[in-house]
């Protein structure tokens, strides 16, 4: 599945167990401003899972710091830096977790909407292809009765082959 990247928020990979929100916060901020730092937890250590997620307020912030950050060294770990995708949730068309599920609706009716055009199209097309094979199929058994009765006649193929000789 093809998912957008989200070219203000990044991904930042190899988090050493020290390391918190506060300290991804002042790494990253010389690079810009800093909106929202995220470290995700494990339910069952409640410690983050050695990576974490910042969103910088400009496009070119983030960018600066992906070019920067990513290989660097943070407390002897090194650090994968990359643009972050969009979380996903269970249900919805587009998975936004910061959407409900049902903000998408109209466009998915305009999806299906489409997508029945679509079909009807393709099933209008297979039909008039169906109609063009049909007429070339008889077209051909025409072409080929013709010869056969030609065959068949040997006055007028030989009259035919006359014609050709004299001309």
């Amino acid at each position: 599945m093809n998912q957008p990247v989200q070219k203000n928020t990044l991904y930042v990979g190899g988090l050493a167990e020290e390391v918190d929100e506060k300290i991804l916060h002042a790494a990253f901020v010389p690079f810009g401003e800093v909106k929202d730092v995220k470290t995700p937890l494990d339910q069952s250590t409640q410690k983050h899972r050695s990576f974490g997620f910042v969103t910088f307020l400009e496009r070119e912030d983030a960018a600066a710091a992906m070019d920067n950050m990513d290989g660097a060294e943070l407390f002897g770990r090194v650090l994968t830096v990359n643009y972050a995708f969009p979380e996903r949730i269970k249900g919805g068309e587009q998975g936004w977790a910061a959407q409900p599920i049902w903000a998408d609706a109209d466009t998915w009716f305009e999806r299906q909407q489409q997508e029945e055009e679509m079909q009807r199209l393709q099933a209008e097309q297979r039909a008039a292809m169906q109609v063009a094979e049909k007429l070339h199929r008889e077209k051909l058994a025409a072409e080929r009765e013709g010869e056969k009765e030609e065959e068949a006649d040997p006055m007028a193929a030989a009259e035919a082959q006359a014609l050709k000789t004299s001309s």
